[in-house]
């Protein structure tokens, strides 16, 4: 298959992607209902270095680093958990979420590997002041908090738009890499129709919409789940994208980029570089990421050797919708010989 960007860009969707589509328009009548039933999310008070979170079994530890970046530092908000000496996985999460998003997968994996699950810079309780909200130059960033904790050698499991960062990391790092589970992000086919939030985020609207954690979590989870979501998860959810900056921070990156910019960087300059084994991770029924476009062996066939895809019987939020599954994937990729 040829990196040619000058080829048409986008390949037709299907038309039960557009039934899917169809039926996303339908859902949005009923979310008024849905944010009235959502429980009260009174805003959380942010965490300080070393504050401990029980999760099941394990502890995770909330952890505040200042690294290199930005032409000074960036403040980094992380949960670490995990035997110090355990193989390390790096968790980097989507919108509208945060380290949250990984609970489920920490609770799971925490007991015999290294989790460090961070909060992207510009979500969560992360740095959200201006500078470089580039994807390549978050990546830069975050390999420069990683050198500064010692990881030399991690795993990578990426969801929604945490992916694009992660991509470049992985190639940035080359060898440093041990496996990356790529999840629930756009890779080789693209079309417009699939990614109509990239209007919303550069509109003038988007610091005000945003600013509604309550509405924007809910509309997402209404518009793109399959399965059930504990209301629990959907509760932190909105207080962990409710901090104040998040609103103005996260369309940064939207106004830094474009789907179609990372469309280009993955197929001509990306994907060639990554050098471990590359597990799509993906909802089966995310009517905006039809599965056809992971499982085409065209496409498998740009991985590097051991690479594979995984779908989850379950639309965009699996590490919510399906965490059995989840963990289980994870720990039988993570665990490879």
């Amino acid at each position: 298959m040829r990196h040619d960007t000058t080829a048409h860009p986008y390949t037709p969707p299907p038309a039960r992607i557009r039934d899917g589509l169809n039926e996303a328009a339908v859902r949005l009548s009923g979310v008024d209902a849905s944010v009235a039933a959502l429980p009260d999310t009174p805003p959380r008070a942010p965490d300080a270095d070393g504050d401990e979170e029980k999760l099941g079994a394990v502890t995770v530890t909330h952890r505040f680093a200042d690294a290199p970046g930005d032409g000074g530092t960036v403040r980094w908000h992380y949960v670490e958990c995990g035997p110090a000496d355990a193989p390390v996985v790096v968790f980097l999460h989507g919108v509208p979420d945060s380290w949250w998003q990984w609970h489920h997968a920490l609770e799971a994996l925490g007991s015999d590997h290294r989790c460090l699950a961070v909060d992207l810079k510009g979500y969560g309780q992360s740095e959200k002041g201006t500078g470089d909200f580039r994807q390549e130059g978050v990546a830069i960033q975050l390999e420069a908090l990683l050198d500064q904790l010692g990881t030399e050698r991690f795993s990578l499991v990426t969801h929604d738009r945490g992916t694009p960062v992660g991509d470049h990391l992985v190639a940035r790092l080359g060898d440093r890499v041990l496996r990356y589970g790529r999840g629930q992000q756009h890779l080789w086919h693209l079309h417009p129709d699939l990614h109509p939030q990239e209007a919303m985020f550069v509109s003038p609207d988007a610091p005000a919409m945003l600013a509604d954690a309550r509405r924007l979590v809910v509309t997402a989870y209404t518009l793109l789940t399959e399965r059930g979501v504990p209301t629990s998860d959907l509760v932190r959810t909105v207080q962990e994208f409710g901090y104040e900056g998040i609103s103005t921070a996260v369309p940064r990156y939207f106004h830094s980029s474009s789907f179609r910019q990372e469309w280009i960087e993955r197929r001509t300059r990306l994907i060639p570089r990554w050098t471990c084994p590359v597990l799509l991770l993906q909802g089966a029924d995310d009517p905006v990421q039809p599965r056809e476009f992971y499982t085409d062996p065209e496409v498998l066939a740009q991985l590097p050797p051991g690479s594979g895809v995984h779908l989850f019987d379950s639309g965009h939020f699996w590490p919510f919708e399906a965490p059995e599954e989840t963990a289980a994937v994870l720990r039988d990729f993570l665990d490879r010989s």
